[in-house]
Formats: structure tokens, sequence, C-alpha cells
């Protein structure tokens, strides 16, 4: 599961998220690289850009010194020196904070379709690439397992699409990175959705479908492709984050709120007809995300969750058998934190391990056990520690002061009471603690 990154990891990324929102603009139109030198020629100084290349050095003439043009030389120089204190920022936090970059190749690809605006006209970057920026934002070290990948999804509301006023050719785009991406055929279909390099690196374009599921693609007119339209997307890409990927200088995208990426991959999870990998790493996604959001941002998982729930039965259903599929202390942090009882997860059912109670002097209260199983529960079964405390016990002897002893011989006299309101508050009653239940005397008063 995730563990927490130091607090200079964290004010080293806010330090880059800062910087990178603040050149953004100029990123769109970016400067050349080289250095600036002088010449001497009949007293006067001129000014040449002098860059590299395999072909040798090349001075291209910038014109005769004056005030104006060596501010525009000082401004040039500190914007190149900005650039390399971002790289060295996005260094420190890949190397010493030990967090995720993406691949070169998709790195670059991403950074293109940055400059050429895709993010400033909505684009969201969803999938594992986004997965990847989730580590700095939250301020935790998620598996490092579960960050590769070889795709880059990209996804806009179709209608939001539509209204902007305003357009980047993102397969030209993909083309100036990599000449020979090509469109992706489709059974049946004439129009592309997807576009793959000869390197095998492939963007996939995704947008919203509220309707019935279909593979009717839909059209991107700010991107100027089609998309294929995904239920449940809508909920994934409404209100995105920027957040800076961790490669070159720190490239500022949009993803998803880390809150709605994890209940979406939940829903995915549950509706993969193939016990794939894929389902698999969904899943670990969704676990690893959501064991870190009940820590850092409990009040914005209750409000993705409350949304989630409010759309319907089915959502309701995916969200809990996906959950059902997660390690039951991730679960039960989950529902502790968004106040819901395990009654979420369909078909959970609680079975007592018979005759295995005792005594627990620290708790002060008799200890005994149970199973909690289910079609979807992982690993089939898992145990669950339970206890009733002695005043709990008390009351169901008319509130007699009670020893140990007589605590047990009134637990095995009343144990079939104790068992049903245990699996009622286990089962049926908002979480309040992880991998157990108590019975107070509350509970059973009530």
């Amino acid at each position: 599961m995730a563990d927490n990154i130091s607090l200079m990891s964290q004010t080293t990324y806010a330090e880059l998220l800062d910087r990178a929102r603040a050149s953004a603009f100029s990123n769109d139109f970016p400067d050349d690289e080289g250095v600036f030198v002088s010449k001497t020629t009949r007293g006067r100084v001129y000014w040449y850009f002098q860059e590299s290349s395999a072909h040798g050095r090349r001075q291209k003439y910038v014109g005769p010194e004056t005030d104006d043009l060596r501010e525009r030389i000082a401004a040039h120089n500190a914007a190149r020196t900005y650039r390399r204190d971002q790289r060295s920022l996005v260094a420190t936090l890949v190397r010493s904070g030990n967090l995720p970059s993406p691949r070169r190749d998709i790195g670059d690809l991403v950074a293109a379709l940055a400059a050429a605006g895709v993010f400033r006209l909505r684009g969201v970057l969803v999938g594992t690439v986004a997965y990847q920026a989730y580590s700095p934002l939250l301020g935790v070290r998620l598996p490092a397992a579960l960050v590769q990948t070889g795709d880059v999804d990209l996804a806009q509301d179709a209608n939001v699409s539509a209204e902007v006023a305003d357009a980047t050719p993102v397969s030209d785009v993909l083309r100036q990175v990599d000449i020979s991406f090509r469109p992706v055929p489709r059974i049946n279909s004439a129009r592309f959705v997807s576009y793959m390099a000869a390197s095998g690196l492939r963007v996939d374009f995704l947008t919203s479908n509220r309707g019935p599921d279909t593979d009717e693609p839909r059209t991107l007119p700010a991107f100027g492709v089609d998309a294929q339209p995904l239920r449940f997307m809508d909920f994934l890409i409404r209100d995105p984050e920027p957040a800076v990927l961790l490669h070159g200088t720190g490239v500022l995208v949009s993803v998803p709120a880390p809150q709605r990426f994890a209940l979406h991959k939940l829903i995915v999870a549950r509706r993969r007809l193939e016990d794939s990998g894929k389902r698999e790493k969904d899943l670990m996604q969704a676990g690893a995300l959501l064991d870190a959001l009940v820590e850092r941002r409990p009040h914005e998982l209750r409000a993705a969750w409350d949304e989630a729930f409010g759309r319907g039965k089915a959502w309701r259903r995916l969200i809990g058998e996906g959950l059902g599929l997660l390690h039951p202390a991730i679960r039960d942090k989950v529902l502790r934190t968004v106040g819901a009882s395990r009654q979420v997860v369909p078909g959970m059912a609680l079975r007592f391990v018979p005759e295995k109670a005792a005594y627990d002097e620290t708790a002060d209260g008799v200890r005994f056990f149970a199973l909690c199983s289910g079609p979807l529960a992982f690993n089939n079964q898992q145990g669950v520690r339970c206890l009733v405390t002695r005043d709990a016990v008390s009351f169901i002897a008319r509130n007699r002061a009670l020893d140990r002893d007589q605590c047990l011989e009134v637990f095995r006299e009343y144990r079939n009471l104790i068992e049903t309101t245990t699996r009622t508050k286990y089962l049926e009653r908002p979480v309040d603690s992880v991998g157990e239940v108590w019975l107070a005397g509350s509970d059973i008063m009530s």
C-alpha cells in the first residue's frame, strides 16, 4: 500500500507545481535553445544566437546592441535558468523522493500535447499515466508496480469540445513527435479512436457517454479526432485537477480528481468481462489510492462517494462489488470515512466460529471470532475479531456485577442473542472500526 513521502518532497512538488502553472502560457510559445554571443565590428557590438547541432555550430544574427536588446537577452537567459531550475526540481523528486516518472517517449508525447494546448482546451489525461501524477499530488509514495504502461489515454467531454472556440489538430501533434503514428483500424467502422507508433506507443481518445452503451465514436472538434464514448467517463473527468508529470522540466497536465479516479476504477474493474490482468491492476490502483485518500482527502472522498451513490442503483452495485474485492482493511477504512455500512458490499455474510471464546483482560470483555464471506469477498473469507464488553454482558444479566468467569457463563447462555446483535452491527450499521466489531451496552439496549 501507499506510504507517505517526506515533507521536503511535498514542498518541492508544491514549488514545482507553482512554477509549472506560472510558465504554462509561455510554454505554448517556446523560444529556441542556444547561447547569445557578441561580436565587435568597427567599434560596434552585435549579438548572435549560437546553436549547436550534429552539423556543427550555427549562428543567427540578432542585431546591434541596444538597451532593449540587452533586456531581451537577459530575459531569455533568465527563462532558460528558470527551466534549468525546474528540471532540477523534477530530478530531485524522482531521484531523492523516489517518485514515478513516465517513460521518456510517453513523457515527450505528453509534453508535446501540453505545448499544443490540449490541456488548455480541457483535455484530461486519464489511465495509468494520470495515476503516475498522484504520488506527489497526494504526498504519498504509491506502489511502483502500478504505474507502468505503454498507452496514453486522453479524454474530453464531446459537448465541451464542441463549445470550445479553439482547436488544435492532435493527430498532427502525434506525427510531429513520431512520424510513424498511424490510426488503428476498427472492426466495422471507418472512424479511428486510437493511434499507434511503430514503437508500439499507443494513444486512445475517450469521451463521455451518458446514454446506453455504444461503440459509435463521437467527434471531438477541439482536437480534430474521434473518440470512444464510455459510460461513467463524465464522472471521472468532471472537475479535473492540475498536476505535474515528472518529466523534463515538469509537464503541467490535467488529471481526474484522485477520489473520482479511485471510485471509477472500482466501477471499471467490475464491468470488465474478462478476469484479466487489467482488472487486477484497476483494483490495485483503486486500493492504493483509497488507502491514501482516507488520510489525505477524507472530505473530498466522501463528497465523491455521495455523488456516485446518488446516481442510481447500478452505480451503487458496481462500487459496492468493487469495494468487496479490495483488502478488507482498506474496504473498512473507506466505509468508515464515507459513513456507510458493510451492506454496501452485496452478499456479505458473517459466520461465527463456535466455542472459540475467551475473556480479554485488556479490552475488559469476552472475545470471540467470526468469518466474513461473500461471492466477491477478498480472498473469499476474512477473519473478524468480535468483542462484547463487560458492561454489555452485565446489561444482559439484568445489570448484575459480574467477574470474568460469570461473564463467560452469561456469554455462553446468551450467545445467540449476542451473535445476532453482532451480525447486525457489523453488516448493517456504519463502520466504526477496521477489521473488528465491539458490542457495548448501548448496542444491546438498541
